[in-house]
């Protein structure tokens, strides 16, 4: 349970007293010092969660700082470190939109309330200094030498640059803090205009506050401006320009006090860029391109074109490698992206771990969507100096419709990324709506699907296994239904989310108990176990046995034998065996009465192929299920210990679509060949008379279909 959001404020203001107290002296014990922090904290915290949002009120916070002497070099350093990370990772503001950009501004806010308060405190003992500088000048002779030799060390010894000049703005009298800031010597500064000191493109601002100053219009002026290094280099500061005036009020100087802020104004840039940018690539990160989407998007005259990357076998290199070359890929990735498109109007951006987005706005001469792709391949693909190279999957939006939000422009790219990564390595495949939409309702279910399990919405159904000779119901085989999806469409659903193997181990108990009910309320049934006297040797069934007037499935023995197919990732599952016994214990259900069925892929794959060995060694009579028949299947039967098998019902469907031929006659001698060597054949999915015939000649052990028997729920089949 998270703690009330009081303590979770209270362990921020003690991480910030422990911070800023060893940077200044305060006349304040710890506890005080907390206190007097918690109530900032609660400014802070309310300001990012109002709304509208308004960083203005927290700059307040700057100013309590300096009221409470918190002044030391390194204060607003350490603040602006503890209170970034507090605010970025604070569970109480985790849902508050656009948080990074609140807490951007937040920071601005207080680091700027922080250094005006310290200007105006700086400034409120400068006024002395003003004082002090109009009586030397105009009083030069009356003044006591005491008093210059004052006045003249507190001009001198400043932090501030200070230059007094006339009212056509030359330099009169500059101290040495103001000739250190600029890079030369004090005596340079006399005589020139002031404005020369100043970045260019300040100085038609700075002509108009002189004069405002000068012509009464505004009493004093404090702006950030830039002045100019004899290098060249520039150098923020804070200024302030007042006016000196003689003794009968008639304007004599302008007095121009400036503060260097160049490192207050460079940790902000640098706190500004960590927020949008990512880490390790130094390329934008998710919040950055989410907001450069929405304005290229809003503002293309071309239209857009998203382009969402995946590198191909990333893994590949993170675990061959290392991490550290990995982190050396993804950054020379980076660097060959922004080449791309170095002649684009475009973004590049590092989404999450091996992804990366790119968004141009076309024009005239940018390239097609094929040529990008065939230009970002061939950037990815020439090796680095280790001899790593990769490829990349990618997901294409191309000019959508202005309508559209940027949270479904990146939904839409990355569903488009997963069909391509689908169809392989290095594909692209480009926005289709009726393929997307197909997606999207596949994934709505498939995200629901735990809540059906758990809502008894997903049932099972049994569709008889039968004799296609006689007729005869040997079995029933348990299928899968949630509301109109059929077992098929629930086993991929399943796959997809995980949800395989819980879903199989409960379907499987449920077809168990339902097979030992069903059997124990048919009166006509006094032996479940001989329902099917072939059962007794699975490898020596014999169908032809079975009476031949019982031609209407319907009518059974009862149950029979349980036919239970396993998923892929069931039949992988290490504790197959044990969850297979824990249910025949607990539904009493015979081992004779119940055949399962490994998944054909998975045993090819080599990860579950012991289950076979297990089960057959535990009694239970095995299969492998969806069997192809080719030649690394039949491989299979001669390496795993099966008694059974059924054929896809993809092949049952392409021989029923087609005339009979070379593959009628293929089949039909590999089944003989299976057959011959002891393995039953089954066959899923007859869906036609024609079909059971041609089945039926070539003399399958069983089968099952819509033609034969449709799939019913349990209590159905116990009536």
């Amino acid at each position: 349970m998270s703690l009330p959001t009081r303590t979770r404020r209270q362990d921020i203001a003690r991480a910030w007293m422990r911070a800023v107290y060893p940077t200044a002296y305060v006349p304040m014990s710890p506890v005080e010092i907390e206190l007097y922090l918690l109530e900032l904290v609660d400014l802070i915290a309310d300001a990012v969660q109002a709304e509208p949002f308004a960083p203005c009120p927290v700059a307040v916070v700057g100013h309590r700082l300096v009221e409470a002497h918190f002044t030391g070099p390194e204060t607003l350093q350490r603040t602006v470190e503890v209170l970034g990370h507090a605010l970025l990772f604070n569970p109480e503001l985790q849902d508050v939109p656009e948080l990074a950009e609140k807490v951007v501004g937040i920071l601005g806010a207080v680091s700027t309330g922080f250094a005006t308060a310290m200007r105006l405190d700086a400034f409120d003992q400068q006024e002395q200094v003003k004082r002090a500088l109009m009586t030397a000048k105009v009083r030069a002779e009356q003044v006591l030498k005491a008093s210059e030799a004052r006045f003249r060390e507190v001009f001198d010894s400043s932090a501030f640059g200070i230059a007094l000049t006339d009212l056509r703005g030359q330099c009169i009298d500059a101290n040495a803090a103001l000739a250190d800031m600029i890079g030369c010597d004090r005596t340079a500064l006399i005589g020139r205009r002031m404005i020369e000191l100043f970045d260019p493109a300040d100085v038609d601002a700075l002509v108009a506050t002189y004069r405002a100053v000068g012509e009464g219009g505004v009493e004093r002026v404090r702006e950030q401006r830039r002045l100019l290094r004899e290098d060249g280099e520039p150098v923020w500061v804070h200024l302030a320009v007042s006016l000196l005036r003689e003794s009968g009020g008639k304007p004599a100087y302008h007095v121009t006090m400036v503060e260097d802020v160049s490192e207050l104004h460079l940790l902000r840039k640098n706190l500004d860029f960590q927020l949008l940018h990512d880490a390790l690539t130094g390329l934008s990160n998710r919040q950055h391109f989410v907001t450069r989407l929405e304005t290229l998007h809003g503002t293309s005259r071309g239209g857009i074109t998203l382009y969402y990357l995946d590198l191909d076998a990333f893994s590949v290199v993170n675990n061959g490698l290392g991490h550290a070359v990995g982190d050396q890929l993804l950054t020379e990735v980076g660097r060959r992206l922004k080449a791309v498109v170095a002649d684009e109007t475009a973004s590049v951006a590092r989404m999450a771990g091996d992804e990366f987005a790119i968004v141009v706005d076309n024009s005239p001469t940018t390239p097609s969507v094929p040529a990008m792709i065939e230009r970002i391949n061939e950037a990815l693909e020439r090796p680095m100096d280790n001899g790593v190279a990769l490829s990349a999957s990618v997901g294409v939006v191309d000019r959508p419709a202005a309508g559209w939000d940027v949270a479904e422009l990146l939904r839409a790219a990355n569903a488009t990324l997963r069909r391509a990564k689908a169809a392989g390595k290095r594909q692209w495949q480009t926005y289709d709506r009726h393929a997307d939409q197909r997606l999207r309702e596949q994934q709505a279910r498939a995200a629901r699907m735990p809540g059906a399990l758990a809502d008894g919405e997903i049932e099972v159904e049994y569709q008889p296994v039968v004799d296609l000779d006689s007729r005869r119901v040997l079995g029933h085989v348990a299928r899968l239904r949630w509301e109109e999806l059929g077992h098929d469409e629930c086993l991929e659903l399943a796959e997809a989310t995980g949800l395989s193997l819980a879903l199989g181990q409960w379907a499987l108990r449920e077809a168990a108990a339902e097979a030992v009910g069903s059997s124990a309320s048919d009166p006509s049934e006094s032996d479940p176990t001989e329902s099917d006297p072939t059962e007794s040797d699975p490898t020596e069934s014999d169908p032809t046995e079975s009476d031949p007037t019982e031609s209407d499935p319907t009518e059974s023995d009862g149950f029979g034998v349980l036919h239970f197919e396993l998923s892929p990732m069931q039949s992988r599952d290490e504790d197959l065996v044990g969850t297979v016994k824990r249910t025949l214990d607990e539904t009493g259900l015979p081992v004779s009465r119940l055949r399962i069925f490994l998944d054909t892929r998975s045993m090819l794959e080599g990860p579950g192929e012991d289950n076979a060995q297990f089960l057959r060694d535990n009694g239970i009579v095995t299969g492998l299920a969806r069997f192809n028949g080719g030649q690394a299947e039949l491989s299979l039967l001669a390496d795993l210990p099966v008694d059974s098998l059924i054929l896809d019902p993809s092949v049952v469907r392409r021989l029923a679509e087609r005339p009979a031929a070379f593959l009628h006659d293929a089949v039909a001698r590999t089944v003989r060949l299976i057959r011959s060597s002891g393995v039953s054949v089954l066959v899923a999915g007859v869906s036609s008379a024609d079909c059971a015939a041609w089945w039926t000649q070539v003399e399958v052990d069983a089968a099952f279909g819509d033609h034969l028997a449709p799939a019913v729920p349990g209590y159905e089949l116990s009536r």
